[in-house]
């Protein structure tokens, strides 16, 4: 029994010892310097990674991409958006398709001519493929630029003004395919015809990127049908590059290449690759949407 009160006194005693005025082994004093050294120690340490960031966001633009030399080149998307790749539907049924043709309206709506008309934010840049459109370096102080306009009307039988089920309807459906954008990157046009598919070497055109689609495998060859291209020359033309970023480009509009597939085979799953041919664009195996892309159509009747 004394034996648990001598414990518990000694334990009493190591929190509060009021003999020596001590709070857990320390005098006020003791407790005052510590802590007073710890404040000191962390606020340095405060200060030199607050420095730092400083000192690093001083390096940095609000315009311009300080490293760029290891930006892979861009990605090409496409609308509407397929999930695992696929696009599959019933042409007679307007629900299977609807959630397609209505996610190609909402992405084509900033493309309306009425969206275009303030000649402050746009300018007409042309209406074939021209050299790139130069508005200055990303650090002078011209401040917004104006640009280009592009209007879905391009886009033919795929612009959703004479179609609004943009060919779904009858077994043709379309796609709209954009090159994503990285700031200040100029896609270069194909150095040599030799580097292009033959069905595009007498198509090929200056100042302009052209795409390409063709079955992906070889027993789809002869089930795919014709394939036709809307756009201004059925391509991405060098006169939207380059995109100066959201603060100095903000209205910047991407062009755009619709695709229209006419007669591809009813009931079967067919595989298509869509690709693009630019001096400096690359395609890599880790990437599948760097340059190019792949989607799977199933369509019933």
């Amino acid at each position: 029994m004394s034996g648990n009160k001598d414990s518990d006194g000694g334990w009493k005693s190591f929190v509060w010892n009021s003999e020596k005025r001590e709070f857990l082994g320390r005098t006020g004093s003791s407790w005052f310097k510590i802590l007073l050294f710890y404040l000191i120690f962390y606020g340095c340490l405060a200060g030199i990674f607050i420095g730092t960031i400083q000192a690093l966001l001083l390096t940095l633009s609000n315009y311009k991409p300080t490293y760029q030399d290891r930006v892979a080149p861009p990605g090409l998307s496409h609308t509407p958006p397929s999930e695992k790749s696929e696009i599959s539907y019933t042409k007679s049924d307007e629900s299977t398709f609807k959630k397609y043709t209505t996610a190609m309206t909402t992405f084509l709506k900033k493309y309306d001519a009425d969206s275009q008309v303030d000649q402050m934010k746009f300018e007409d840049c042309g209406d074939t493929p021209l050299p790139y459109k130069d508005r200055g370096s990303l650090d002078s102080d011209l401040g917004q630029r104006k640009a280009c306009r592009f209007h879905r009307s391009l886009l033919g039988s795929c612009s959703g003004e004479s179609d609004p089920h943009f060919g779904f309807k009858d077994g043709k459906p379309c796609i709209i395919v954009k090159l994503n954008r990285i700031v200040n990157f100029r896609p270069k046009a194909p150095s040599n015809n030799q580097s292009l598919p033959e069905a595009l070497q007498a198509k090929v055109q200056p100042n302009l990127i052209p795409i390409y689609c063709k079955n992906k495998r070889e027993e789809d060859e002869s089930k795919i049908g014709e394939i036709k291209y809307y756009g201004l020359g059925e391509g991405f033309p060098l006169q939207y590059y380059p995109y100066y970023g959201k603060l100095l480009h903000p209205q910047y509009l991407q062009p755009l290449v619709a695709i229209q597939f006419t007669n591809l085979t009813l009931g079967q799953e067919l595989r298509i690759e869509c690709k693009v041919y630019g001096a400096n664009i690359d395609y890599s195996e880790k990437d599948r949407y760097q340059g190019r892309f792949d989607v799977k159509f199933t369509i019933n009747s």
